[in-house]
């Protein structure tokens, strides 16, 4: 069976989280009049990433948090896109082969997998992530002394929930690294330590934890140690880890192997945002899977989504030479400090230069859950779809 076999092409994205929708919603306003686009997406669901530290923590708005892709591209032109639910499996020069034993035709195609756990792809309908979450808040809400393994954003982030949401809880963010969020200006690190210093967050730094064999921690409420390679030991109930994702490039491995890097996993792009692989013009790959040197964050994805589909536009006018680039911009994140404050942050725009700081009070508990469901499932009001 081929799956997108009408009248008009298609444009295929792979990967429907944020970067992927906003590559979606930017093809389908550009390309409608000569391809379809159609996003084949491994999950159920849309799920609201930036609030899952939140969501491990606070009840009331899980089910919130995993929206449904029925509707989600409402304000395209009618019938410009299609979703197919199916995990992709290779990418071959003119076509996706899928788990299911079916394919999708392409005559463009945008990698937009992101990262997720090591091992096979797998996917997660609604239902497993919300018994997940559900009992994770459990597991926090029960545990006295927990320890958070990941100093990045959404270890920072997590145990400060953690602490004022529960203040009678005891919390240890390790982070084997000196500075928190070390792909920032070194100014952050400083406001995330004061910030988890005035919360009594206990801090550990410079070494990585010893992982048990199993790779899982107990989570049956028995206390245990948590090993360093230095041979310090914290003792907990409950330990958190926030790290060790991978990047998704394995359906390229059947495309363009030379396109992935070998050491990182990212997908090799050039300036324009197409592949490395001179062979493959018409493939692209955007956001975090894609070696760009920008921070892996939603901003600079939807900026180069936006020169993925002008270049995608331009193709097919047969004006090859005129072709964007992408170029960086300075890393910047939106942090939460916090169940209702934040800072948002931007690094220096030249060498010797002092990053951009504005701190927030917007006192979204729910992470932006119900303002991200009203723009992708409008008029849906069963949070339970």
């Amino acid at each position: 069976m081929s799956t997108g076999a009408t009248s008009k092409p298609n444009v295929v994205v792979i990967g429907g989280s944020y970067v992927g929708c906003r590559m979606v919603d930017l093809l389908a306003q550009q390309v409608h009049e000569t391809h379809n686009v159609v996003l084949i997406e491994k999950n159920t669901h849309f799920r609201h990433l930036f609030a899952f530290p939140r969501i491990s923590v606070v009840p009331g708005f899980t089910e919130q948090s995993c929206i449904p892709y029925t509707n989600a591209f409402h304000a395209a032109p009618p019938n410009s896109t299609s979703f197919v639910h199916a995990v992709a499996t290779k990418i071959l020069p003119d076509h996706v082969l899928l788990a299911n034993g079916d394919s999708v035709l392409y005559d463009y195609l945008v990698l937009a997998t992101g990262t997720g756990s090591p091992g096979a792809l797998f996917s997660y309908t609604k239902p497993l992530v919300v018994d997940w979450f559900t009992a994770l808040q459990k597991s926090v809400e029960n545990a006295h002394d927990i320890a958070v393994i990941g100093g990045g954003a959404f270890g920072v982030q997590l145990a400060l929930d953690i602490r004022e949401y529960y203040p009678d809880k005891n919390v240890t963010l390790i982070h084997s690294r000196q500075q928190l969020m070390n792909r920032f200006h070194p100014e952050l690190d400083r406001i995330a330590t004061e910030r988890l210093e005035k919360a009594q967050v206990k801090i550990l730094r410079g070494s990585r934890v010893k992982l048990p064999e199993s790779g899982l921690y107990p989570n049956d409420g028995s206390r245990f140690l948590v090993e360093r390679q230095d041979g310090t030991t914290v003792e907990v109930d409950l330990a958190l880890l926030c790290n060790g994702n991978v990047m998704l490039s394995a359906p390229m491995e059947s495309l363009s192997p030379s396109s992935i890097d070998p050491d990182t996993k990212e997908i090799i792009v050039k300036s324009t945002m197409q592949i490395a692989d001179d062979a493959y013009p018409h493939v692209f790959a955007v956001g975090d899977i894609a070696r760009t040197g920008a921070v892996k964050a939603a901003r600079p994805a939807s900026v180069q989504a936006q020169i993925i589909a002008d270049n995608i536009q331009t193709l097919i006018s047969g004006k090859e030479e005129q072709l964007r680039e992408y170029v960086p911009d300075p890393p910047a994140i939106h942090l939460s400090l916090g169940l209702r404050d934040s800072v948002k942050f931007r690094n220096p725009a030249t060498p010797g230069g002092k990053p951009t700081i504005i701190f927030d009070q917007d006192g979204r508990l729910d992470m932006g859950c119900g303002r991200l469901w009203s723009m992708r499932a409008p008029g849906i009001t069963d949070y339970k779809l």
